[in-house]
């Protein structure tokens, strides 16, 4: 990623060019959310900035872009976009450089409609650049947080290393992106240019895409207690929170709702919410945003802060119920990961709830449920720039369901069920779509009964996950029941781990704490891509001989590039492959190691082959279990996905 800026302007074609996922709309039709916003990537409209990418290398800039390209700029460079509709909204996905010590900057960006100057958007660095390893830093000169863990870049245990290794600093800089929301001036035309122009307040401005949209006018609920009668303050200024709390209270006694009028309202710590109606103008007129703030005495369940949130009671205090969120922004000012800390937009136990057309943005986990609790509905939101998860199912959560959310740059899992201490069952994850986790998985099973996972696209995970996981592990319940994951797409998924030294499936079993051993039914997916191979079955070396994955059935699947094998299994148990298509497939079709024991009878992981598939991937001779074991194949990038 050089200096040198491109002369002259990158000639583009005469129209717009909209994506989803950074793929053309047709390639995932039917999978995903259902957005307001029409997606454009920076990569193809006009600049003279210079295109970066694609790569998919950890820790650089285009990695973490959405389709692994973006455009950089610097002072004075521009790129501009063509309106591919009617719009008087936007959003900015960016990078900008972190203070040398850390910490973020700010920096202006112009905008400018048609060649007339509109508006200028402040982007920051403040929320972006972590460093290190997991929980990560804030300092990019820190040392090493776990000097006693093996790291990939020395292939050693530091600590125990003579002469120790030179670590380079900053040490794995991640999290680099962070977007920002812009109304217009008023509704500009299918055809206007949309130019955004660095400034010299920044070294370099990564402009990643455009979402552009038509904003309605606010929602007005009528027969609802407005919290501006209660002293709230729409211009921000004072803490509005008790004057939420009294609208709350009085609104639950007269069953009537709370609404949320257009402006900004200050709060800054949790909203206690049950049985009751919240209602804002809609997600672009009203926010309610707070700073972190430091507890001293940390509160009793380890948290040393807290920050704005709306949470349902503790389930050991019976939980919420007939809790009803929509139509607002939760603005969060989280900056650091302290997993102890609760400072998710959304949490606690809610039951028989829904929470539509939320945008919740720079708190931890934006919804992190603690059950249990039951019967709850979470839909049309858009969730982005997370240090953690954008949702967790987490203890005994069940009949409830996710679907139609946008989530973007979390910074772990973006969708997660966490059955720990107690199942989780009949939860659904349908039609949503998860860009860009810089951490973790896309979407991901950690136990769990009668759960399905259908319709969702998933897009360009970057480290130590993938898209689509199910996994033994994290002290979860076991998986029991079926399994169904139906009907989705990942797109670049696979990605390498980094303590493994080996790369991921798109999707990927990981038998760790326990046997795998339900109805897995995989049927009507598109791995789309992949970076290496499309799918994985993987026990840890220490387990290999006491864990199995036993069960799955795959069918009706379509696997359009692998940079490796289309399955890899390294762990005791079988598969069974029915009308599994696969092309442009990078190296053996299956590559089974088995649990690594190599015993003369073949590899401890079956295959079976129940008819019509295609692609040459699944031979004769591979089957049922021969040994095809390549540890670490050399990766062979796949052309870029087109028509089936």
């Amino acid at each position: 990623m050089g200096d040198a800026a491109a002369v002259a302007e990158t000639p583009k074609a005469a129209g717009p060019v909209v994506t989803r996922a950074a793929l053309a709309p047709h390639l995932v039709e039917g999978r995903g959310a259902e957005v307001a916003f029409l997606e454009q990537e920076a990569e193809n409209a006009a600049t003279n900035g210079t295109v970066i990418g694609p790569d998919r290398t950890a820790y650089t800039l285009p990695a973490e872009a959405s389709g692994r390209t973006a455009v950089r700029l610097l002072p004075g460079q521009h790129v501009e976009f063509t309106l591919p509709a009617d719009a008087n909204a936007i959003t900015v996905r960016y990078s900008i450089p972190d203070a040398p010590n850390g910490g973020g900057i700010t920096a202006p960006l112009g905008v400018s409609v048609n060649g007339k100057h509109r508006a200028t958007m402040t982007l920051t660095s403040q929320y972006a650049w972590l460093y290190n390893q997991y929980p990560f830093s804030n300092d990019p000169g820190a040392d090493l947080l776990h000097p006693d863990w093996w790291i990939t870049e020395c292939a050693c245990v530091p600590s125990q290393t003579t002469p120790p290794p030179v670590i380079r600093k900053p040490f794995r800089p991640t999290h680099f992106y962070d977007e920002a929301r812009l109304k217009l001036d008023r509704t500009y035309r299918a055809g206007d240019r949309i130019r955004l122009t660095a400034s010299n307040k920044a070294a370099w401005t990564v402009i990643d895409l455009l979402d552009s949209e038509q904003v309605g006018r606010p929602h007005v609920e009528k027969r609802a207690l407005d919290v501006r009668l209660f002293g709230a303050d729409p211009a921000g200024r004072r803490d509005a929170a008790p004057a939420i709390e009294h609208a709350i209270a009085l609104a639950r006694f007269l069953n009537v709702p709370v609404y949320l009028p257009p402006g900004t309202f200050q709060v800054n710590r949790h909203i206690i919410v049950d049985d009751v109606t919240i209602v804002g103008a809609g997600n672009w007129h009203t926010v309610v945003k707070g700073r972190e703030v430091a507890l001293d005495p940390p509160a009793p369940d380890g948290s040393v802060h807290t920050g704005v949130g709306f949470y349902g009671r503790d389930a050991a205090d019976g939980g919420s119920s007939n809790v009803h969120l929509s139509g607002f922004t939760i603005e969060g000012d989280v900056r650091e990961r302290i997993d102890t800390d609760q400072v998710n937009g959304i949490g606690g136990a809610m039951s028989d709830s829904t929470i539509r057309g939320m945008y919740i943005h720079h708190t931890k986990v934006g919804l992190w449920f603690d059950g249990p609790m039951s019967g709850t509905v979470v839909e049309d939101n858009v969730i982005t720039d997370q240090i953690a998860d954008a949702l967790n199912f987490h203890v005994g959560v069940t009949d409830s369901v996710v679907r139609d959310n946008f989530v973007r740059n979390t910074g772990d899992d973006g969708l997660a069920m966490w059955a720990e201490h107690q199942q989780n069952a009949r939860n659904t994850f349908d039609s949503n779509t998860v860009q860009s986790p810089v951490l973790a998985n896309g979407i991901a099973l950690y136990g769990g009964t009668d759960n399905t996972v259908s319709g969702n696209l998933v897009a360009d995970p970057i480290r130590e996950g993938s898209g689509i996981h199910v996994g033994s592990r994290f002290g979860a319940q076991p998986f029991t029941g079926h399994v169904w994951i139906t009907g989705n797409t990942t797109v670049r998924a696979g990605t390498y781990e980094l303590n493994w030294n080996i790369g991921l499936g798109a999707i990927w079993f990981y038998a760790l704490d326990r046997d795998i051993d339900a109805d897995i039914q995989v049927v009507g997916n598109h791995f789309l891509d992949n970076t290496y191979n499309a799918i994985m079955f993987v026990s840890d070396w220490p387990v290999k001989d006491l864990y199995s994955i036993r069960g799955a059935h795959f069918a009706d699947t379509r696997i359009d590039g692998t940079g490796t094998s289309v399955l890899s299994a390294r762990v005791m148990g079988d598969a069974t492959f029915e009308n599994t298509d696969a092309r442009n497939v990078g190296a053996v079709g299956v590559n089974n190691c088995g649990s690594f024991n190599f015993p003369a009878t073949g590899s401890e992981f079956t295959v079976t082959d129940a008819g019509g598939n295609d692609g040459g991937w699944l031979q004769p001779w591979m089957l049922p279990n021969t040994v095809t074991c390549d540890d670490r194949p050399p990766v062979v990038p796949p052309p870029a996905p087109s028509e089936w």
